[in-house]
């Protein structure tokens, strides 16, 4: 009997990856890439791209630069009864505020106030709320606080402001707080209720904060770890990179994050416990081409990524620079960071989707899941401007044509349809960039909403391998990269020209 037991316990402990997916698969869109673990994988078949349903301002105050739009919009995120909760930027280089909507017409339910402030920057940084399973909203505010609010979908409910070094710490000196620690992360929240985020410390203050990982549980009750302390006692590095948004194992127990030195952008990918943030591991990151330490960018939204194996995905930029074309890589690593496996050709403002193998009737190979990037080929970086969507074989390999690394095999690919005037007829095949920082699968109808700088939605089929619906959202503007979200209802958002678009029938 007892044998049996134990091997009952033991089937049990095989299930809980497998269950821990399913679960974090169920929530509505709650975080960065849907899930703690930025899959980007919904459980709702979308709708038809036929028209713009709605449409609101994500920036009320935009700042181009040319013909460009340098401002990393934060992810829109949908409540299970079909409240889109919208941060909006409101001012030229600060201040925003978090509009809750309706999903059905887009018609305003009520706004949440915040007096939070950017960290230093170049590229514009995303501000990323979170929901949680105990239906609580996270945002971020001043001196590295956030606030919060249950019941979002409604007009009223509880609502407090947590520091997770204390509060009475915070309000003891608000003004030194608020002009040396920073948020510099979207918020994600975990199965349990907690939420983690990074933090940037510019100056001295009463509790001698570094720059680091912060969490906060359900109760409250505040933790962090350095950056330094989560690399293994590197003294050189000093901060999570900017965008960087903090990810979970399939099993809730390991937060993975990047660190670097904050000078030359170089350092690790990172893990450590999610219940205490002891650090558990650490990998340098390295160009798989040259063998130098890899650049890791404040001005991209590159995430870690974990599969359903448990492996984890995180782009870099190539050193020298721009030796890949500005493509970066795609690194690739075990769950215990012990293990290098074949990179990705792309990694650049880019974190993977995961397309489960059978969504691809035309793969022939052994893997259980694949990888969905952007894939373009940056015409003004010496490269030929034709610009792709690629899904790739994490476990097979082929010799990449512009570096000649070897890299994951591409299974299928889709090429923009827009001519770029820009480069042509220098370049007779240049096209418009892919714009998407984060591409949302729907298995459902094996296809993926992908955004483009022309100013297009559009479905790529994997089934045909064909772009077989679009919408035009703007006249289209070159832009930094957004993500492509679909709501419980089947409306896929996306986001282009400082506007979010609610697209169906």
């Amino acid at each position: 009997m007892a044998k049996k037991l134990f091997n009952f316990c033991i089937f049990l402990m095989g299930l809980i990856p497998a269950l821990a997916l399913a679960q974090s698969l169920t929530l509505p869109w709650s975080n960065y890439a849907h899930d703690s673990q930025h899959t980007a994988v919904s459980t709702v078949s979308s709708q038809p791209l036929t028209r713009i349903k709605w449409q609101t301002a994500v920036d009320l105050n935009p700042q181009y630069s040319g013909n460009d739009l340098f401002i990393h919009y934060g992810s829109p995120l949908i409540t299970a009864a079909n409240s889109v909760i919208v941060p909006v930027k409101t001012g030229a280089t600060d201040g925003f505020r978090v509009d809750v909507r309706s999903g059905v017409d887009g018609s305003l339910k009520y706004s949440l106030s915040t007096d939070y402030s950017f960290p230093p920057h170049n590229w514009t940084p995303s501000y990323g709320p979170a929901l949680t399973v105990r239906n609580r909203l996270y945002w971020a505010g001043a001196g590295g606080t956030v606030y919060y609010r249950d019941q979002p979908d409604s007009m009223t409910g509880a609502a407090g402001q947590i520091a997770f070094y204390g509060l009475s710490n915070y309000f003891s000196d608000p003004t030194t707080f608020n002009s040396n620690v920073r948020v510099s992360t979207p918020l994600i929240g975990d199965r349990y209720g907690s939420i983690f985020f990074g933090f940037v410390v510019l100056g001295p203050n009463s509790q001698n904060l570094k720059s680091g990982i912060a969490k906060i549980d359900y109760r409250g009750v505040g933790s962090f770890v350095t950056a330094s302390a989560a690399a293994g006692g590197d003294a050189s590095i000093t901060e999570v990179p900017t965008n960087c948004t903090p990810t979970l194992s399939d099993d809730q127990r390991t937060v993975y994050f990047a660190v670097s030195n904050g000078s030359s952008k170089t350092g690790y990918l990172v893990s450590v416990s999610s219940v205490n943030l002891a650090p558990t591991g650490r990998v340098r990151l390295v160009d798989p081409k040259s063998g130098l330490d890899a650049q890791i960018s404040d001005d991209g939204t590159a995430t870690p990524m974990v599969g359903p194996d448990g492996d984890v995905y995180y782009g870099v930029l190539e050193n020298p620079f721009p030796s890949n074309h500005d493509r970066g890589w795609l690194l690739h690593f075990n769950g215990a960071l012990t293990q290098v496996k074949t990179p990705g050709a792309f990694g650049w403002d880019d974190t993977a989707s995961v397309v489960a193998a059978k969504l691809v009737p035309s793969y022939q190979g052994k893997s259980l899941y694949l990888v969905l990037t952007k894939y373009n080929n940056y015409a003004d970086v010496e490269g030929d401007g034709v610009n792709r969507v690629a899904i790739l074989d994490p476990n097979d390999t082929e010799t990449d044509p512009i570096t000649g690394a070897t890299v994951m095999k591409e299974v299928i690919s889709v090429v923009g349809p827009t001519p770029d005037p820009a480069f042509r007829p220098g370049l007779p095949n240049a096209v418009r960039e892919w714009c998407i920082n984060s591409a949302v699968i729907d298995p459902i109808t094996r296809s993926a909403l992908v955004n483009n700088e022309d100013g297009i939605l559009y479905r790529w089929d994997f089934t045909t391998n064909s772009l077989t619906q679009s919408v035009v959202l703007t006249a289209g503007i070159g832009e930094a990269y957004t993500p492509t979200v679909i709501g419980v209802d089947g409306t896929v958002y996306a986001i282009n020209n400082a506007t979010l678009f609610a697209v169906g029938p």
